[in-house]
């Protein structure tokens, strides 16, 4: 089964649908499949994404639409789509709707999933296809991520399979920040890696944009890592040493007869410890955000339509 999440993807439905059932009857020609089907999470599109969804599915029974009632954002709607996926399938492969996932990779990845493995991701071989600047942010947040401490495969964004029992286990999981990409690291399955090419978006443009890039980075390491809290206790303790060095130099100078004036010291000193305060006072926020969302236990989402 395959489960895509969309939003606002009118442009690139219709040949996403043709291009994945001509490469999963190809696989089951080759009987290294059942059966298969395509499930689209409409993520509280705005275009005529769910009425393509709906269209499909009454000309395919192959097709399989869920509509959220608003949007929720791209993890939430992969988990809706993966809970539906639970008991209907022996296998669960989820890639983006824009096609720039190499589709031909599925089959590599049912061929690992045939020799034993319950998770298999789809790894990125370079990327060329990205501009400058978002290079560069991504290869940033993967080292910020593995500095922080948090166990993810660079390079790896949500097109993997996952075997029943992988996806059994994940949707298990009941916290409600979801970093998928690190959740599934700790299942414990054996898995592997298949890389592929990424290609240029059929068409429509990209729904991530900066902030939300941003968004998902912190999200990634206040969820999985404690490093920033470790961070702000390290740089209490430097800033204490350096207040007693400070409190031991103006004693030796006071008693020596040589106290200067010294204001503009004493303001960068205190803006530069008031700075220190609000930071770790927004990260300890962040974490604390986190919480309060856990213990409200809200759905993560709400379906308005099946189909």
């Amino acid at each position: 089964m395959m489960v895509i999440p969309c939003y606002n993807e009118e442009l690139v439905l219709h040949e996403t649908t043709r291009q994945l059932t001509e490469v999963l009857e190809a696989i089951q020609s080759k009987k290294k499949i059942d059966d298969w089907s395509v499930v689209y999470v409409d993520d509280g599109s705005k275009d005529s994404t769910w009425s393509i969804i709906v269209s499909q599915s009454e000309a395919d029974s192959h097709v399989h639409g869920i509509k959220l009632a608003h949007n929720v954002g791209h993890q939430f709607a992969l988990w809706a789509g993966y809970e539906y996926a639970v008991g209907k399938a022996d296998a669960v492969v989820s890639m983006d709707a824009d096609l720039q996932h190499d589709i031909h990779s599925i089959e590599d990845m049912v061929d690992k999933y045939n020799e034993g493995y319950e998770v298999v991701y789809g790894v990125r071989n370079d990327r060329k296809t990205d501009g400058w600047i978002k290079k560069q942010t991504a290869l940033g947040f993967y080292r910020l991520m593995q500095w922080m401490g948090v166990d993810i495969i660079k390079n790896h964004a949500d097109y993997r399979l996952l075997g029943s029992h992988a996806l059994e286990a994940l949707v298990a999981y009941p916290e409600r920040n979801l970093f998928i990409r690190g959740l599934v690291r700790t299942l414990g399955f054996r898995e592997t890696e298949v890389y592929f090419d990424v290609k240029e978006r059929f068409a429509g443009n990209s729904k991530y944009s900066m902030r939300k890039m941003l968004n998902f980075a912190v999200d990634g390491i206040t969820s999985f890592s404690v490093q920033p809290l470790r961070l702000i206790a390290g740089l209490g303790v430097i800033i204490v040493l350096l207040a007693l060095i400070a409190a031991i130099y103006v004693l030796v100078s006071y008693f020596m007869g040589r106290a200067v004036a010294g204001w503009s010291s004493l303001l960068l000193s205190i803006w530069f410890i008031g700075g220190v305060q609000l930071l770790s006072i927004g990260v300890l926020g962040e974490y604390i955000g986190k919480i309060y969302k856990e213990t409200k236990r809200r759905p993560r989402y709400v379906v308005e339509k099946k189909i």
